[in-house]
């Protein structure tokens, strides 16, 4: 059978997987595409899923338009992807023959044969929901490696391969869990080892491990750090330490050894998710942690030589002006040497969209105008926080930059991208709360 993927604006790892297993298992004529206005490609398939990430890609009207095109000559289409969490939203927005719940490796296949175990569908104008059995042991065939591969960029990698999946934290803007569950389930260092050599033959020079902590991989009651340190050797002594990178890390999973084993066996850096200053708010996210604790951790990383990027929400429902100060602060105190800011956007099926949801629309800064200092650019107060921030952390990272016109105006770009995107996505979760509460 001829299977077509669109896996949107990048290769994920789960489209790839994906595709491996139906073409190395279940011998599929596979084709793994970006490219969603190729309609020969897609018109040559007999069934097209749609790897999709976002809540905006549900209402992208280039999606839309394909989607309705290749349905009026009888092509079949599934939507899969962290998507999948809010089936009641993608079936009535977009005319698709159904949507494969969940991780989709062991469903998937099935779901091609004409099983509706796992698929969430339309009978008669009454959604069907069919939860998986099970989820997938991360010990599968290999991946699907595009041609294209090595040209792609994510943050700096070609491609983000997954060791692990689950999460254990409570985050309550975070989809991880919902989707991947707080189970570690991690996959064997001789597989991992084999799809680092199959990538690397593939043109790819440069990996990261994801899978949410990356120091998590392997875990069992607690942190194997003996496991772990065997894994990220094993991968650079393949790859290069110049070209892997181990980025997202919780700071309350870290400690020397853990660090060490970052410095001597990747580019040495963390990636940790701050989110924000204020204790009140950190509290109210449901991290698991507070400012002291996340500064110790940026202090140990720097002790041991490890460079730090920190991640923060801003525009939080729950956010005052307070908070925002405080979150201004703990930069000048931390240092990092690089800053990520980014608008707090309600995931459907998180706790974040339901408190966005119980908000007035003029009580969200997502939607209340900004009339303070940048009122001149007509931002929101969720854009302005995060253009004020963007421009505030520049100050004080390891490595002060000037704020030139240029760096100004692409900062105010960026948060105006954030804000209109996440108004939309608000937009769209209002539409379907009652799906949703």
């Amino acid at each position: 059978m001829k299977i077509t993927i669109y896996s949107k604006d990048l290769y994920t790892y789960g489209a790839m997987l994906v595709g491996g297993i139906l073409k190395e298992t279940h011998k599929h004529n596979i084709k793994l595409t970006k490219d969603i206005k190729n309609k020969k490609l897609f018109l040559k398939s007999d069934i097209v899923i749609l790897s999709l990430y976002s809540t905006l890609n549900i209402i992208d009207p280039v999606i839309k338009e394909t989607i309705d095109y290749l349905k009026s000559k009888n092509i079949k289409i599934y939507v899969a992807g962290p998507v999948s969490a809010y089936p009641e939203i993608i079936l009535n927005e977009l005319n698709v023959d159904g949507v494969i719940l969940g991780e989709g490796e062991l469903t998937t296949p099935e779901i091609i044969n004409g099983s509706k175990t796992g698929l969430a569908y339309l009978e008669n104008g009454e959604i069907i929901i069919n939860k998986p059995k099970s989820k997938p042991d991360l010990d599968f065939s290999k991946i699907y490696v595009p041609k294209d591969i090595a040209a792609q960029n994510v943050r700096g990698a070609n491609v983000y391969i997954e060791t692990h999946r689950g999460c254990l934290g409570h985050c309550t803007f975070c989809q991880v869990p919902e989707f991947f569950g707080r189970d570690i389930r991690s996959k064997p260092i001789e597989l991992i080892i084999e799809e680092v050599k199959e990538l690397k033959k593939s043109g790819v020079n440069r990996i990261a491990i994801s899978g949410g902590t990356g120091s998590l991989y392997n875990f069992k009651n607690t942190v194997n750090k003996n496991k772990f340190i065997e894994m990220i050797e094993n991968v650079s002594n393949i790859i290069g330490k110049q070209n892997l990178s181990v980025p997202d890390m919780r700071v309350d999973y870290v400690d020397e050894e853990v660090l060490n084993a970052i410095k001597n066996y990747s580019i040495g850096w963390v990636f940790y998710g701050i989110e924000s200053g204020s204790d009140r708010l950190l509290n109210s996210m449901k991290k698991g942690t507070n400012s002291k604790k996340n500064l110790k951790a940026i202090e140990l990383a720097k002790d041991c030589g490890v460079k730090v990027a920190g991640s923060f929400i801003v525009g939080h429902p729950k956010e005052k002006e307070v908070d925002f100060l405080l979150t201004k602060d703990f930069i000048v105190d931390a240092e990092l040497d690089d800053v990520f800011v980014s608008a707090a956007e309600p995931i459907p099926k998180t706790e974040l969209c339901n408190e966005v949801l119980n908000t007035k629309m003029d009580e969200n800064p997502t939607f209340i105008s900004h009339n303070g200092p940048y009122r001149r650019y007509g931002l929101k107060e969720n854009e302005a926080r995060a253009y004020d921030l963007m421009l505030h952390s520049e100050m004080w990272k390891s490595n002060p930059r000037v704020i030139t016109t240029n760096l100004s105006k692409v900062y105010l770009d960026e948060a105006k991208m954030q804000g209109s995107d996440i108004r939309k996505a608000t937009e769209l979760i209002f539409k379907y709360r009652d799906f949703l509460i």
